[in-house]
């Protein structure tokens, strides 16, 4: 897949709770970052690209920066300082309501030991007629001054503008990027994995569970191919989300889900994969995405038990049975062991979701194949298939042509996809089959397959095809 490469980047920093996230949001025309009237809600660096008037460039959203001595307060307090080192721009959002702050002048003191060009946004200033009176405390700083209303969109593009102009001339570039979305419980190391691949810290590592919030993306290359990383917030089972911060959170990781190529499930080796895992895939095959299982935490597992890869092997087995080809590797995302044998299963899984089988190869195999199965039936009458294509979609799917498609049942669309992914190697991999009434199914009860194939030549079938009426035949179904 296709995605831009920005070189200009332009951070929003801030005390939590000033509209940090709901400005990032209007930058970047999305509502990537969570909006809570909570302090807190962002915690991790969320990148998004934004174009205005025919400049583009990343935008970041920070997290909340203030003198607290807890624990997340500080690891973003050390990660934010960490990630001004990349960007290019600085907007510093204060809040109009509250006025200036003690903190805010420890914010401006960072800020300005960046060196970087920076602009001082004071938000929520809703009447115009007293925004002068209200912003004059913040003119100590000596910085140029936005009085605005980021709910109201009032002088938002006041702000765009001052950063037009101040953004450095940088070219930007197409390349491609295979997006991984990164998902798991909480605590099982998936911000550490991110962190370890993109080396930097754009994630908070914590061993307290719920720290990632928002699902975080960022690019990256290894071995000279492009990827894209999506971090997502650990996923709890319904009725132990703790507040509406975590439902929106897991609301966006599934988001992530749906728009991602290959998904990479972590699981701590040391507890093995659970039931909240089983269904988390369900929730993947759902989406027809494919996934692969990363046992992570290998470095602590080789330490304290023995022979944990063929225990491991052997719980994934039972819990997820439905799902018996699901790829497995293992790493150890601290110490980066494993990481070469990741990428290969990936590019392994990138490779199998892309094939293209050529439609008379496809088709011998397919009449030989349904020659083996007694056929459906429905009522007194015998299913006979006609034709298989597949289709333009990705991973693979394809549709078989019939003369009572609603006759195909659920364990003989099962035997189908299980005798497709063994002759072509897709093995793992989520197949699709769709059904679809044939409008030559008449005329085709006396036609041999090569015939056949022959009258659907006009139907261009290989060029893409619109579903309407066809059947989803997914093989994951339950009888």
């Amino acid at each position: 897949m296709k995605s831009r490469l920005y070189k200009n980047r332009v951070a929003i920093i801030g005390r939590p709770n000033v509209g940090k996230s709901t400005l990032f949001n209007i930058l970047t025309r999305t509502r990537k970052s969570v909006v809570r009237n909570e302090p807190g809600v962002t915690r991790d660096i969320i990148i998004e690209p934004a174009e205005w008037w025919g400049h583009d460039f990343e935008v970041l959203d920070t997290g909340g920066l203030t003198e607290a001595t807890d624990i997340f307060s500080q690891l973003i307090k050390e990660q934010v300082s960490e990630i001004l080192k990349s960007v290019d721009v600085l907007v510093v959002v204060m809040d109009g309501k509250s006025g200036l702050m003690p903190e805010d002048r420890d914010i401006i003191k960072i800020a300005k030991q960046t060196g970087l060009p920076m602009c001082l946004v004071v938000n929520k200033v809703d009447q115009a007629h007293k925004s002068d009176l209200t912003i004059s405390e913040f003119y100590e700083f000596g910085l140029d001054i936005i009085a605005a209303s980021f709910e109201r969109r009032e002088n938002v593009d006041e702000v765009i503008e001052w950063v037009i102009q101040h953004l450095p001339e940088k070219s930007t570039e197409i390349r491609e990027g295979v997006r991984l979305t990164v998902v798991g419980k909480p605590n099982v190391g998936k911000s550490s994995l991110c962190n370890k691949l993109l080396n930097e810290k754009r994630m908070l590592v914590s061993d307290r569970a719920g720290t990632t919030v928002d699902a975080v993306e960022s690019q990256f290359f290894y071995n000279d191919n492009p990827y894209i990383l999506v971090d997502t917030a650990g996923l709890r089972r319904q009725s132990k989300r703790k507040d509406g911060v975590e439902f929106l959170s897991a609301h966006m990781s599934m988001k992530s889900i749906e728009r991602s190529d290959v998904v990479l499930l972590m699981v701590d080796v040391m507890e093995g994969p659970t039931v909240q895992d089983a269904k988390l895939v369900e929730a993947v095959i759902a989406n027809h995405k494919p996934v692969i299982l990363v046992g992570n935490k290998i470095d602590i597992a080789k330490s304290e038990k023995e022979a944990f890869r063929q225990q491991f092997r052997q719980k994934t087995a039972d819990i997820f049975h439905f799902f018996p080809d699901i790829p497995i590797t293992f790493v150890s995302a601290e110490t980066g062991s494993g990481l070469d044998n990741l990428f290969a299963l990936i590019e392994e899984v990138w490779d199998k979701i892309n094939i293209k089988i050529k439609t008379s190869k496809l088709n011998d195999f397919f009449f030989q194949v349904i020659r083996k199965a007694p056929a459906p039936v429905i009522g007194t009458k015998n299913v006979k298939f006609y034709y298989l294509t597949q289709t333009h979609q990705r991973p693979p799917s394809f549709i078989a042509f019939a003369n009572y498609p609603e006759g195909v049942t659920n364990s003989y669309r099962r035997f189908l996809t299980k005798n497709i992914q063994k002759q072509f190697g897709l093995e793992g991999i989520p197949l699709r089959i769709f059904c679809m009434k044939s409008r030559h199914a008449k005329k085709g009860n006396d036609m041999t397959p090569s015939e056949f194939k022959n009258e659907f030549q006009d139907e261009n079938l290989e060029s893409g095809i619109k579903f309407k009426g066809a059947y989803d035949l997914n093989e994951f179904a339950d009888d």
